[in-house]
């Protein structure tokens, strides 16, 4: 088995160059729900309420950041109650900065902290546009019902975003392990995890704290010839930074960074950084996640080769798929 060991000195250095920027996954948009404002009353398809976790709810685009993030927002502090937003000044500022990428970035917020079967709406004074945004995964159960949120709510809702990023914003079907901020299992299925059988990616920070995103694979690094869409979870670059992926930045494998494995072996229940305790969350993804060079389909992740043999498939040199480059 090969064995990664993680830099905490690199780390260290990197965070210098990064903190003026690491302040927010406010780009984001989902493939799955568009990329566009939700507007009422224009009639919207509901989430889904499988068994099998968060497989209906994912595709997010790392397409930039925002200068000011989650941190100003005024959300951790004022609580997401159904009339909290309308009386959150603090949240009308932070939206009105860039009402286009915040709006979606709402959906998902609410997705992740909400239960199934609850909305929260907001109608933006400045222009006039209502917006309704519904719950589905209920992580944070406290600062739903309107509290100020906990720090453990505020890592699960950071873990829960970047876990549904990916680089191409395509929609991936994934399961999502771990435990909500009250201890809760996120509800799973046998199927879910025979379907689901190819771990994938463990996923922690605190995006309310500027502390940033962090991810480190489930499973050995991908073999040269692997590549997926899901390259902010299950990725090559083992340590270090992905441009196609910030502010998310890799750790190593989530076994050798001292994360907490629970007793089922599913998924991790605590990650490690400077002495900081982090709630993860952990994915898992079908077989087919992974593309393979050589299987006679030229897939987004792979890219057209100077040869046709056998020797040097990879994704950037996959002619045997997608054709010799001109």
């Amino acid at each position: 088995m090969r064995r990664h060991r993680f830099g905490t000195a690199n780390l260290r250095r990197s965070q210098g160059v990064r903190a003026a920027t690491l302040l927010g996954l406010t780009a984001l948009c989902g493939a799955i729900w568009g990329c566009g404002p939700t507007e009422l009353p224009e009639e919207e398809a509901g989430l889904s309420q499988s068994s099998q976790s968060l497989t209906d709810f994912n595709g997010l685009a790392t397409n930039g950041l925002a200068t000011n993030g989650l941190a100003t927002n005024g959300l951790a502090t004022n609580g997401l109650a159904t009339n909290g937003l309308a009386t959150n000044g603090l949240f009308s500022v932070w939206l009105n900065q860039d009402p286009e990428v915040r709006v979606d970035l709402m959906k998902y917020i609410i997705a992740c902290a909400v239960p199934a079967g609850e909305v929260r709406t907001y109608t933006n004074k400045k222009t006039g546009k209502r917006y309704q945004w519904e719950g589905q995964m209920g992580l944070t159960p406290s600062w739903a019902a309107g509290h100020p949120a906990t720090e453990v709510e505020e890592q699960l809702v950071s873990a829960c975003l970047a876990a549904h990023a990916n680089p191409y914003g395509l929609h991936v079907n994934f399961s999502l392990q771990g435990r909500t901020a009250v201890g809760t299992e996120i509800p799973f299925t046998s199927q879910e995890l025979s379907q689901y059988s190819v771990r994938e990616s463990c996923f922690f920070g605190n995006l309310f704290r500027n502390q940033g995103l962090y991810a480190g694979n489930d499973r050995n690094s991908l073999d040269p010839d692997e590549s997926t869409v899901r390259g902010c979870g299950l990725s090559r670059t083992m340590i270090g930074e992905n441009p196609e992926c910030e502010p998310i930045y890799r750790v190593g494998r989530c076994d050798l960074f001292t994360c907490t494995l629970d007793a089922t072996g599913r998924y991790y229940t605590q990650c490690f950084l400077f002495g900081k305790a982090y709630r993860p969350l952990t994915t898992r993804v079908l077989p087919s996640a992974i593309n393979v060079c050589g299987d006679g389909v030229c897939q987004v992740t792979e890219h057209c080769g100077k040869g046709w043999g056998g020797r040097g498939r990879t994704p950037d040199n996959c002619g045997v798929d997608c054709g010799r480059c001109d």
